[in-house]
């Protein structure tokens, strides 16, 4: 499917954006655009927008989104591009949701988080949640992972290794990935409140699926796994199907966090906000990753990036710590992105036929 969906990458957010809406008008998709405050470098207005196909009252609704990390949206925009070049079937009481790009300013800027810094996948907490509840490892992390100076050669993957040995690699990537309430501009910042964009976003779904019995969410996201392959992972307490019944209704193993499955946990994540969002609904929410580099290559050019951002003046979107972070997310490899694009959209025509309720079965 897609053998060239090289095609389909985009070199910016506003081409990725123009793109966007020419192919949701060819597919006979109507258009929403949720309007942020922020501005991209050439000061053009950020959307994040939504093209649906089906039935705008349906019941049963299948939602993808891409761009919760900025820069990961390219790969993202590409998949929403092929599937509306090749749409699956949308039965009778059905609707298709592309949700492109959430975090338009990180896509213009070639930031993963947003225009405060916040990693918005770390930024859903629940009603019952408290933020500030920062791990005491990331806390001895913080001068190494967020030190206040430009990029520079400082042996950060060496120092990082000893403290790995010194407090266990799992707890370490954990403390690191989790999610933090305390450092503003450190990595993986949850922020203080609900963002505009997110906030924007579940708003939206309120008001527009209020109608809704069953609502599928998949996620796309790049970076975590093998090179060119797709992960597929459960965020833990969300979601009605089992990952068994998820898997034989996708063909593809998932990972679930909630049985000890050797993933780190986040807290703040999207998914979890989606049942709070959609109460009269059954929701199940599924993150997809495609591999790019190894987890360390990753981390060292989000520390790089952020350094640049935050200490370094006068620095551009051709800066390099902005485009290794590009290269790291987005990979200029032919092959790579082909097979970004093959297993985006497998995964959602699988997807489509198990939440309508055709060749993959009832949902």
């Amino acid at each position: 499917m897609n053998a060239d969906g090289q095609r389909f990458f985009s070199p910016d957010y506003v081409t990725a954006r123009d793109r966007f809406r020419h192919a949701a008008r060819r597919a006979g998709a109507t258009l929403d655009a949720l309007t942020l405050d922020a501005r991209g470098p050439l000061q053009e207005t950020l959307t994040i927008d939504i093209a649906r196909l089906g039935d705008s009252r349906a019941r049963r609704i299948l939602v993808h989104t891409c761009g919760l990390h900025g820069v990961e949206a390219f790969a993202g925009s590409a998949v929403q591009l092929a599937i509306l070049a090749t749409p699956p079937v949308v039965p009778p009481a059905c609707e298709l949701v592309l949700v492109h790009v959430l975090n338009p300013f990180g896509m213009a800027w070639l930031r993963r988080v947003n225009e405060n810094n916040v990693d918005l996948n770390r930024n859903f907490l629940g009603t019952d949640e408290r933020r500030g509840r920062t791990s005491v490892l990331y806390r001895l992390l913080d001068p190494m992972l967020n030190p206040p100076s430009p990029p520079g050669s400082d042996a950060f993957l060496l120092r990082l290794a000893v403290f790995a040995l010194r407090h266990g690699p799992t707890a370490t990537r954990q403390a690191i990935a989790e999610g933090q309430f305390d450092f503003p501009r450190g990595l993986f910042f949850g922020g203080v409140s609900l963002e505009p964009g997110p906030k924007a976003y579940l708003d939206w779904l309120g008001h527009e699926f209020a109608q809704a019995e069953r609502v599928f969410a998949l996620d796309l996201h790049t970076g975590l796994g093998r090179r060119g392959e797709s992960t597929l992972i459960l965020e833990a307490g969300v979601g009605i199907a089992s990952a068994a019944e998820l898997e034989r209704a996708l063909g593809s193993p998932i990972i679930d966090p909630a049985a000890g499955e050797a993933v780190f946990r986040i807290r703040g994540g999207m998914g979890n906000a989606l049942p709070q969002a959609l109460p009269h609904a059954r929701v199940d929410f599924l993150l997809q990753e495609i591999g790019t580099y190894p987890t360390l290559a990753v981390l060292r050019a989000l520390r790089e990036e952020n350094r640049c951002h935050h200490h370094l003046d006068g620095a551009t979107l051709h800066h390099s710590t902005k485009l290794e972070l590009l290269e790291a997310l987005r990979p200029d490899s032919a092959s790579w992105r082909k097979r970004a694009v093959a297993h985006g959209t497998s995964l959602a025509h699988a997807a489509a036929r198990w939440i309508f309720g055709e060749a993959g079965g009832s949902a």
